[in-house]
C-alpha cells in the first residue's frame, strides 16, 4: 500500500514540475482587447503624499487595514466631529493612462508616491462571472485597494498585471478603486538606480475592469511548431481556469477551415497540435493574419495571430527560410512634442509610422516592454520586434532576489505578447559589464527565455567590450556564446574619436553567428545648423550617418542588420548641457517638434539600397 501511495505522490510531483516548467502558467489575463472589458481611463482624483502619511503612521508603522487615516479607506467624514486629513478632491485629477511628469510642472522631477482614486457603478451580467481589474502598466510599485480592502502588489512599470474583485466586495454602486503608485528607484530594482531615461511615474497604460465566466480561457499560445523549416505545424497550449479534466476545448481558424477538439489536464491545460497544409505566412511584404477562435463549454475568445517561420542557420537569420536583413531604428515610449509616455493607438501609429518612412523593417523597442498597442499594430503593418527587459546597465547581479525580479518581468513580457508574430527577438538586457556573475544571470535569463517560448530568438545589447588588431575590431563579449545573435552596441565617432575613425574601422565576432549592431548615434539639436564639424549640429550628425554607413558597407558577411539609436529625441535626467540637452538625449532622427533631421536622409537612403538589394 505504502509502495503505491509513494508512486502516486511521485507522479503527482512529475506532473507538477511538467505543469511549472513547461511553458509559463499565470494569473495574467491575456488578450484584453478582445473581452469584455469595461474602461476605467480618464479623470483620476489624486493625492502626493512625499511622507506616505496615507501609508505610515507617526511612528513609520504600516497603518492596519482599518485605519480612517490610511488613504485606501473613505475620506468622507461621517459626521462633523469625524476628523479627516486626507481627501480626494476633482480639484486635484490626472489623466489615466498618462504619466504624472507631463500633466503638471510640479510633477516633472517627482519621484515618490502619488495615490490615485477612481469611483465607479457595476453589477455583473451574471452573479457567477468573475471580475477582475486589468492595469496595462503601474510605474513602478502599485498597491490596489477597493472599498477598503488590498487587493494585491504588483512591482514592475512596463508590465500588465491584474487582480480578482472578490464578489463580496463589489457593490453595485460607488466602488472606489484606490492605487498608491510608487516611482522611486532602487539599487536592488529592476532597473536600477542608473538609466538614461526619464523616470515616468503614474498609472501609464489603460485599466480596465475584466469581466469573464467563472470557467474562462485565461491564456494560450498558438504558433508554428519548432523546428520551423518548411512546417505547417500549429502548436500550443490552452489554458482555462476552474476546468475539469477531459474537458474540452476548441480551436478555430475559420478562413483555414480548421475546428480541432482538445482536452484539458488536470491543471487544466490543453496540449494544441494542429496540422495547417494551406496555411499562409505572415511575412513582411504581407503580415497575414488569421482569426483564430478558442472556446470551452463557458468561454470564447478571439484575436488576430500570424504564423511565419523565423531561425538561425549558421551565419545568418531567415524569416520563412529567406535570408533577412534587418534594416532597424531602436524607439523609446515617448512622445517628443509633448515629452510623455506613449500609451494611445494614436501615439503607435506616429512612432511605427516614422519608422515605415524611414524605410524599416524591423524596430528595437528599448528598453522595455512598449505598449501592447505598439507590437499589435507591429503585427498588421509587418514590422519586426525586439522586445526588451529592462535590465540595465549595473544592476545588482550577485542578488538572487533581483535575479527573480527581472525574470518576472521577462515571464510576463513573454507572457503578454507570445502570440505576436512580428515578434523575433526577446532581449534580456542592455549594455551589462562584463564580469563573470554577469555573465551567468544573463545566461540564466536567456535559458528561460527559451524556456518559456522555444519559437523565437533571444539575444542582448552587449556591452563594447571589444579588444583591436591593427584596425579590426573584434567583439568578444562572453554573453556571445549563448545569444542566437551577437548583438552590440558602437558609437565610434561620438563617445571617442569623430565620424572619420569609421574610415579604417572593421568589425567582427569571434562567435559563427548572425552579427548585428544594436545601437549607434550621435546627438544633434533640430535646426541648429553649422559646419560639420561643429558638435550638436544637425550637419555634425548627418557627417557620422554617412561615415558610419560607409564603414557598415564593409561589414563581414555575417552582418544582418543595425537598430541606430534613435528614432527621435527623448527626456533624460542625465543629459545636462544647459545649452545643447536641457535633460534632452538629441540622438533622435526626428526632434523634440517631431521634424526630420538631416541624418534621417542619409539612413534612409542606406535602407532604400538595402531594401532593392534584399527584396
Amino acid at each position: 500500500m505504502m509502495q503505491k501511495l509513494h508512486f502516486k505522490c511521485f507522479l503527482l510531483l512529475l506532473v507538477l514540475i511538467f505543469v511549472k516548467t513547461s511553458a509559463i502558467s499565470s494569473d495574467l489575463i491575456t488578450n484584453i482587447p478582445n473581452r469584455k472589458t469595461t474602461s476605467l481611463n480618464g479623470k483620476w482624483q489624486y493625492i502626493i503624499d512625499i511622507y506616505e502619511t496615507g501609508f505610515y503612521d507617526y511612528r513609520y508603522r504600516e497603518r492596519a487595514e482599518k485605519d480612517p487615516e490610511a488613504y485606501w479607506n473613505t475620506d468622507v467624514p461621517a459626521n462633523s466631529l469625524d476628523r479627516k486629513e486626507h481627501g480626494y478632491n476633482d480639484k486635484y485629477t490626472l489623466n489615466v493612462p498618462g504619466d504624472w511628469n507631463s500633466q503638471a510642472d510640479k510633477f516633472l522631477y517627482y519621484e515618490g508616491t502619488v495615490w490615485y482614486k477612481k469611483s465607479f457603478d457595476y453589477k455583473k451580467s451574471d452573479t457567477n462571472n468573475k471580475l477582475y481589474v486589468y492595469f496595462g502598466a503601474v510605474s513602478y510599485r502599485a498597491d490596489v485597494y477597493l472599498n477598503g480592502k488590498k487587493l494585491g502588489m504588483h512591482k514592475g512599470a512596463f508590465s500588465p498585471f491584474n487582480f480578482e474583485i472578490p464578489s463580496s466586495l463589489l457593490k453595485e454602486k460607488d466602488n472606489f478603486l484606490v492605487v498608491k503608485v510608487d516611482n522611486r528607484r532602487y539599487a536592488d530594482e529592476i532597473p536600477t538606480l542608473n538609466t538614461d531615461w526619464w523616470n515616468y511615474g503614474g498609472i501609464i497604460r489603460d485599466v480596465s475592469l475584466v469581466e469573464v465566466p467563472n470557467q474562462f480561457i485565461s491564456n494560450y499560445f498558438i504558433q508554428l511548431a519548432k523546428p520551423h523549416t518548411k512546417s505547417n505545424l500549429i502548436e500550443g497550449w490552452v489554458e482555462v481556469k476552474n476546468a475539469k479534466a477531459n474537458e474540452e476545448v476548441y480551436v478555430e481558424i475559420p478562413e483555414l477551415k480548421i475546428n480541432q477538439k482538445f482536452t484539458v489536464n488536470a491543471a487544466g491545460r490543453a496540449e494544441v497540435k494542429i496540422n495547417a497544409p494551406k496555411l499562409k505566412l505572415w511575412s513582411l511584404e504581407n503580415p497575414k493574419l488569421y482569426q483564430v477562435n478558442i472556446s470551452s463549454k463557458a468561454d470564447k475568445v478571439s484575436e488576430k495571430i500570424g504564423f511565419r517561420n523565423i531561425e538561425v542557420q549558421g551565419e545568418k537569420v531567415l524569416l520563412n527560410g529567406k535570408s533577412l536583413f534587418l534594416r532597424g531604428i531602436s524607439i523609446h515610449s515617448e512622445i517628443p512634442q509633448e515629452g510623455r509616455r506613449a500609451n494611445t493607438q494614436k501615439d503607435a501609429n506616429q512612432l511605427l509610422g516614422w519608422a515605415r518612412e524611414l524605410g524599416c523593417n524591423m524596430v528595437r523597442l528599448a528598453h522595455y516592454p512598449h505598449d501592447e498597442k505598439m507590437t499589435r499594430l507591429a503585427d498588421s503593418l509587418g514590422l519586426l520586434v525586439w522586445s526588451e527587459i529592462p535590465v540595465y546597465w549595473t544592476i545588482d547581479f550577485t542578488s538572487d532576489k533581483v535575479f527573480e525580479k527581472a525574470k518576472t518581468q521577462l515571464d510576463e513580457m513573454i507572457d503578454r505578447d507570445k502570440n505576436r508574430a512580428s515578434i523575433i527577438i526577446w532581449s534580456v538586457g542592455n549594455e551589462t559589464p562584463v564580469s563573470e556573475v554577469r555573465t551567468n544571470f544573463m545566461k540564466n535569463l536567456l535559458a528561460e527565455a527559451r524556456k518559456q517560448d522555444p519559437t523565437r530568438l533571444v539575444s542582448a545589447a552587449l556591452e563594447v567590450n571589444y579588444h583591436s588588431e591593427e584596425n579590426m575590431r573584434w567583439i568578444d563579449d562572453p554573453l556571445g556564446a549563448y545569444v542566437d545573435i551577437v548583438s552590440f552596441n558602437q558609437y565610434l565617432g561620438w563617445y571617442g574619436g569623430t565620424p572619420e575613425s569609421c574610415r579604417t574601422a572593421n568589425w567582427g565576432t569571434h562567435y559563427k553567428k548572425p552579427l548585428f549592431i544594436s545601437e549607434t548615434g550621435a546627438e544633434a539639436v533640430g535646426g541648429f545648423n553649422a559646419d560639420a564639424k561643429q558638435l550638436w549640429s544637425e550637419e555634425f550628425q548627418e557627417w557620422y550617418y554617412k561615415e558610419q554607413v560607409d564603414m557598415l558597407k564593409r561589414m563581414p558577411s555575417n552582418f544582418i542588420g543595425i537598430s541606430p539609436w534613435i528614432l527621435a529625441d527623448f527626456r533624460s535626467p542625465r543629459r545636462n548641457n544647459p545649452v545643447y540637452q536641457e535633460g534632452w538625449n538629441n540622438k533622435g532622427l526626428y526632434d523634440h517638434q517631431g521634424r526630420k533631421k538631416k541624418a534621417f536622409y542619409v539612413l534612409k537612403g542606406y535602407y532604400d539600397e538595402l531594401a532593392k538589394k534584399y527584396k
